[in-house]
């Protein structure tokens, strides 16, 4: 008769021991407690430092941000606006115009309406339209004329709304094409730094100085 008092299960225990379980050696623990040490290390250096006392070591609180934040409590009101950076608040040679136009588009014609706006400033416009109207709204600069045009929008579209920077100096708006068989009006108005606008239609070039401003 075997003696089978000292034979163990597959998931038989020692004595005092859970099923299954496993005591983790002294080296994983150390490796968990280097790891969680290490992220503490990082998010102190990249964050906490930066945000609140204002050091930083590695440059990451000036790209994120959180440097501006240790003494954002202590600062001025000039000193907090400083903080935003560049485009905030943007001032121009020129003065701000307004200028709105309506223009009637005979059936299956085109009319082109420029502006002359310096490199860097804005214009805020909006058009629409009567009925559906092919566009190309793009500009040239002077200094290499239409050879250099860039487009920006092109496609079909009964109006459009929105604030353009001219990447350059020289003209920028809009060409119009009526492909329809009834006439179509489109109306036009914008607000800018722009010191000349131009009419391109079947007349020619008809230039326009921007009215001065009172």
């Amino acid at each position: 008769m075997n003696d089978t008092s000292q034979m163990k299960g597959p998931h038989q225990s020692e004595p005092g021991g859970e099923p299954g379980s496993e005591k983790p050696s002294g080296k994983a623990l150390w490796i968990g407690v280097a790891a969680a040490a290490v992220v503490a290390v990082v998010v102190l250096v990249v964050a906490v430092l930066p945000a609140e006392f204002g050091v930083d070591p590695t440059g990451a609180g000036e790209a994120t941000g959180l440097s501006g934040l240790a003494d954002a409590g202590e600062l001025s009101e000039a000193e907090r606006g400083a903080l935003r950076g560049e485009g905030v608040f943007t001032t121009y040679d020129e003065a701000m115009r307004y200028d709105r136009r309506e223009f009637e588009i005979p059936s299956y014609g085109s009319l082109e309406f420029k502006y002359t706006l310096e490199e860097g400033a804005p214009l805020v416009f909006n058009w629409t339209s009567t009925a559906p109207v092919t566009i190309d709204m793009h500009a040239h600069p002077f200094d290499g004329g239409e050879a250099l045009t860039e487009s920006y929008s092109q496609g079909e579209s009964e109006g459009e709304s929105g604030v353009y920077i001219a990447q350059f100096t020289g003209i920028h708006g809009w060409y119009w094409q009526n492909r329809t068989l009834d006439p179509v009006t489109v109306t036009i108005n914008a607000a800018g730094p722009f010191t000349e606008t131009t009419i391109f239609d079947d007349l020619g070039e008809t230039p326009e100085a921007a009215a001065p401003v009172d």
